[in-house]
């Protein structure tokens, strides 16, 4: 099975996760979290990550992570792989100690996706009851980042950057007054999951836990952009939601050269008729050639309800050998291929 796709670039944030094996503890003590955290700054030395956000639970970890090179991929099997060995060598234990690949959500540089993740973090403990949601408790939990932003920079990792997540939330400094209105703004948060169900906490995280990225429609257009540029990658090495964005951005092109070969601009093809023999032919086209939806192929070509792309596709399979149906498919056929 292909490897999935990892969308990389200069300067990509992403929210990163990673579980293990079969949900078994990838952190046995103190002992093993200060060997990530090590292996982190290795890590970062070799790479030149930012972390802006972490958090070490007990069989996961979440990171909010900065590439200023392209490197996410190289870094991450470093970061996993050394740790790994080092978990292994000091338990006396083999195998495999993540569960599959780490989950690399591409996060929008937004003001408002940077603290919505990075809040996701630091309430980690909470939301797991490891520490209770009155102001001073989420502090006491030492592995996350958290409380070394309420410390001064001289005690913090090197590679801790706190002025970003500061910043999207209006705070102009990391001095002491900036790091009291932070604390502030993370223990009412705090408050705020304390009152809500597990299913209720569930649906408002939803979006940075699932998906292939946090961002707004514009973002969206990047990461395909990005993706589109890549025609050799493979249908199979992208995941989830990015599969059928994958694929509807790869039906967009090939309608774009099957107009050119009708001369239809998208215009003219709105305003033809529902059952017009050339809307006919562009979806049996788009049937035969992407795995797009009925749905998706029907809007984008104004036809209606989708029943009528099946009745499309059998009516032009049908059509005998000279009619104007055989006539445009096969025009279509040798100029869009």
């Amino acid at each position: 099975m292909a490897r999935k796709l990892r969308i990389e670039y200069p300067g990509a944030i992403y929210h990163v996760m990673s579980r293990g094996d079969h949900q078994e503890a990838i952190f046995k003590d103190a002992q093993d979290r200060q060997v990530f955290l090590k292996t982190l700054t290795e890590a970062c030395e070799k790479t030149g990550w930012i972390v802006h956000a972490y958090v070490l639970m007990g069989n996961h970890y979440h990171l909010l992570l900065e590439t200023p090179e392209a490197n996410l991929a190289f870094g991450m099997k470093w970061l996993q792989g050394t740790y790994t060995q080092r978990f292994n060598s000091r338990h006396k234990v083999f195998g495999h100690l993540f569960q599959g690949r780490y989950k690399a959500l591409n996060v929008d540089d937004d003001d408002d996706y940077f603290q919505t993740v990075s809040t996701y973090i630091h309430l980690n403990p909470v939301r797991a009851r490891l520490v209770g949601c009155e102001p001073g408790q989420l502090q006491g939990f030492d592995w996350s980042s958290f409380p070394a932003y309420l410390r001064s920079p001289k005690k913090r990792p090197v590679w801790l950057e706190t002025n970003r997540v500061l910043g999207s939330l209006g705070i102009p400094r990391d001095d002491s007054r900036g790091r009291r209105r932070y604390q502030a703004w993370v223990e009412a948060r705090a408050l705020e999951c304390s009152e809500k169900t597990p299913k209720e906490l569930e649906a408002a995280w939803k979006k940075i836990r699932r998906g292939w990225y946090l961002g707004d429609e514009t973002f969206k257009e990047r990461l395909l952009n990005w993706i589109s540029a890549r025609k050799e990658t493979k249908r199979d090495s992208l995941d989830g939601e990015a599969i059928r964005m994958h694929d509807e951005a790869a039906a967009n092109d090939l309608l774009k050269d099957a107009l050119k070969c009708l001369k239809l601009t998208d215009n003219e093809l709105g305003s033809l008729p529902k059952g017009a023999s050339e809307k006919l032919v562009l979806a049996w086209w788009l049937r035969k050639q992407t795995t797009v939806s009925r749905s998706w192929i029907s809007e984008r070509l104004h036809m209606g309800h989708p029943t009528r792309i099946t009745a499309a596709v059998r009516a032009v399979t049908d059509a005998p050998r000279r009619s104007v149906l055989a006539r445009l498919s096969s025009t279509v056929s040798r100029g869009a291929s």
